[in-house]
């Protein structure tokens, strides 16, 4: 379902360790890499709710494949669906190496095409990873694989969220990961696409933090009722410069031989 012919020179790939060596990560080296956001997420999602799951934005592929890894016994489908064309190819190559023949395809495409990438409401589940900055913000933004998967170029949060409400099946969950000063935003654009809060949590840095949080987590519901739980916070590091938090150590460390 993916063509990515490129005759230019391809980008030279470093070859990345998750879960003490068990999962591999193809990533290009001087572009878009995934970040602990994508960890955090990949984590958020319920399996035994989500077997089927369309991944928008799924970059070089990390979070079906954290998902693959943890939970592949659960799933029954996995979608990912990338706009740029070199992160849908390493997302092809990633996903080879762990799932299961014929329980996976990346697509390459645009959230704004959803309706003729993926049937109306055929998963259970969808997971979100997207672009966090306007293209105003900052210092603007390149064509930079980078920069694309970042800013808002190649699709708005409303059109991720339009995605999702699409593709989710009546009373499915939608996963997002987003940063935290723009919560207000996701919750009433999520509100307009009739995907109700259902959980939500907030990721600080470190304990005594004075700041505010960085990111949140949100499950939403489609056509969900009423009532939002509020997790408790979700601490990255043990302290300021300091090591990963148990939490934080606990995402990051190998299924064990008895799971």
């Amino acid at each position: 379902m993916i063509d990515c012919h490129d005759r230019k020179t391809p980008p030279e790939v470093s070859l990345d360790h998750l879960f003490c060596g068990d999962l591999l990560c193809r990533q290009h080296r001087h572009g878009y890499r995934f970040s602990v956001d994508a960890v955090l997420l990949a984590h958020f999602v319920d399996p035994r709710r989500s077997p089927t799951i369309l991944d928008l934005g799924t970059g070089c592929g990390i979070i079906p494949l954290i998902l693959y890894y943890r939970h592949g016994h659960q799933l029954h489908k996995v979608i990912a669906i990338e706009a740029q064309q070199g992160l849908a190819q390493l997302a092809k190559e990633n996903l080879e190496q762990i799932t299961p023949a014929n329980t996976c395809s990346v697509i390459h495409g645009a959230v704004q095409k959803i309706a003729a990438l993926v049937e109306p409401e055929s998963f259970d589940g969808v997971v979100c990873n997207p672009p966090y900055y306007p293209v105003q913000a900052g210092r603007g933004c390149s064509r930079t694989e980078a920069d694309l998967a970042r800013h808002e170029v190649l699709g708005r949060l409303e059109d991720f969220l339009a995605a999702a409400a699409f593709a989710v099946k009546n009373r499915g969950r939608v996963y997002l990961v987003y940063p935290a000063e723009r919560s207000v935003e996701l919750l009433v654009l999520a509100s307009r696409q009739r995907l109700q809060a259902k959980k939500v949590q907030h990721i600080y840095s470190y304990p005594d933090d004075r700041h505010n949080a960085r990111l949140v987590l949100l499950e939403c519901v489609k056509n969900g009722g009423p009532g939002v739980a509020i997790l408790a916070p979700f601490h990255i590091y043990r302290q300021k410069n300091g090591a990963f938090s148990e939490q934080m150590e606990h995402l990051y460390a190998p299924n064990r031989s008895d799971r």
